[in-house]
């Protein structure tokens, strides 16, 4: 049970943001950029940063332990990977692909996949690190916690079956907290740069009544082959005909799961590329025009997109029906100081502290909002209008819910730095119409997130120093 729990986490933090048509950078893309085994110690990378290879090796191997030039992989920026590390992530892909029924891809393929999966994830934590972004033990203990009543567990009992399977708690944690970080940098990107304009949701809004879609989910799987800009014409055409590959075997009786694991550069490959049920509008028009007369079961043949090929599979439909929508809501404002590379954790949460000392000597929330708060409802005090179940994330609707009207929190932290929260109000609405617009803005958030995910990563990877040490890997 616990391996279950384990592993569908894992997975479960990726899909905030990677259950999409868009992929992480994978093997195919970087194989232009490795960097030839060097016989001395010292390499210069490719933004001209010098690495002590000898110096990288030692200082990743825990005391007492040898370092053996062929027991590490690949070196990335100023970390490193090992084999230990390498074959622990293939063990831990295949066994989820054998827990879902699906026959895993042949040893090579997988530890390639499996190989660049760690590359990107060591990325992501280095820049995470150097802009000052993590996640304190209090946050992972309440996550943690999260985990074990989501799964009708105490946490007692869900210590105890991590031990009896084997799994250290000590790597749980640690692999948690990474997810939780990657998730955040994610967020924080995204944050920055998708905006949603109420013309677009009406725009969306219109396009679903005139196609007749806007009562049907759909449930897919997909494989998905990426195409970056600076590839080359012979590049992708490889990359086309690994694809058409890939339907080749669909089309031969090969399980879509199965090929998706062997084949498939998206972060669900090793989930069997089953994305969540969505709305057909959310996939954009041209993939809806192609999706819509399928029956279930059926697949399409290789389409072309900006990002690279894909293949989808319709696993169910289903309608969905619009009832009335009436919830509590609440309107509260805030303040906001976010981490960043300029202001660390402790300097963030030393300014909110003062700024809660402050207004409870008599200053106002308000105008202190205006001057202090980081993010756009600065200008109006801090105010964030009515709030639904769901509008913020966890941490702050906890806080936000324990007020009554008119009371201020003490100093809240969620991934984008740190709160005060005041409840102004509350009421019970119906919000029919707002949810239909919510869940609107919502699918043109997602569809546009994928794109700034992606170049987000791929800008990371094509920044970074990586050197493969294994040449049979």
């Amino acid at each position: 049970m616990s391996e279950k729990i384990y592993l569908s986490l894992l997975t479960g933090f990726l899909l905030l943001f990677s259950s999409t048509l868009a992929a992480e950078i994978t093997a195919d893309e970087t194989e232009d950029k490795t960097i030839e085994t060097r016989s001395d110690d010292n390499v210069t990378s490719d933004t001209g940063k010098e690495v002590n290879t000898q110096q990288l090796l030692q200082s990743s191997v825990a005391p007492g332990r040898k370092a053996l030039l062929d027991q590490i992989v690949a070196i990335v920026n100023e970390e490193v990977i090992t084999l230990n590390e390498l074959d622990s992530a293939v063990a831990t892909a295949r066994r989820n692909l054998l827990q879902q029924g699906i026959e895993p891809p042949e040893l090579n393929s997988l530890q390639n996949q499996v190989l660049e999966t760690l590359i990107l994830k060591s990325i992501q934590l280095q820049h995470a690190k150097e802009i000052g972004m993590s996640v304190s033990d209090s946050e992972l203990d309440e996550t943690i916690r999260r985990i074990a009543d989501e799964n009708q567990l105490s946490l007692q009992a869900f210590y105890a079956v991590l031990e009896e399977d084997g799994i250290s708690f000590s790597k749980f944690r640690q692999d948690i907290r990474n997810e939780m970080i990657m998730a955040r940098l994610k967020e924080r990107q995204i944050s920055s740069q998708v905006n949603v304009t109420e013309g677009e949701i009406d725009n969306f809004l219109r396009t679903q009544e005139t196609s007749g879609s806007s009562d049907e989910e759909y449930l897919l799987a997909h494989i998905f082959i990426s195409v970056t800009e600076h590839m080359d014409n012979p590049k992708i055409l490889e990359k086309s005909r690994r694809a058409e590959e890939a339907l080749g075997k669909l089309r031969s009786g090969a399980d879509f799961s199965q090929v998706a694991a062997e084949f498939s550069e998206a972060p669900d490959a090793m989930s069997g590329g089953i994305l969540d049920w969505r709305p057909m509008a959310q996939m954009g028009p041209t993939f809806a025009q192609l999706l819509s007369p399928l029956n279930i079961g059926e697949i399409t043949p290789v389409v072309e997109s900006p990002n690279g090929f894909h293949i989808f599979k319709l696993l169910d439909r289903r309608k969905v029906e619009n009832r009335s929508v009436i919830i509590d809501q609440t309107r509260a404002r805030h303040i906001l100081i976010k981490v960043s590379e300029l202001t660390s954790e402790s300097d963030a949460k030393e300014q909110i502290i003062e700024l809660k000392r402050r207004i409870d000597n008599g200053e106002n929330f308000a105008e202190l909002a205006k001057l202090y708060s980081e993010d756009g409802s600065a200008s109006s005090g801090g105010d964030l209008g009515w709030l639904s179940p769901g509008n913020t994330v966890p941490p702050f609707e906890k806080a936000m819910d324990a007020l009554l009207p008119g009371q201020i929190s003490e100093p809240v932290q969620t991934q984008f730095g740190w709160h005060l929260i005041q409840v102004t109000e509350r009421r019970t609405q119906d919000v029919s119409d707002e949810k239909q617009r919510e869940n609107a803005r919502q699918a043109i958030r997602s569809r546009k997130a994928e794109v700034v995910i992606q170049e987000m990563l791929r800008q990371l990877r094509d920044q970074a120093y990586v050197e493969y040490l294994a040449e049979d890997v």
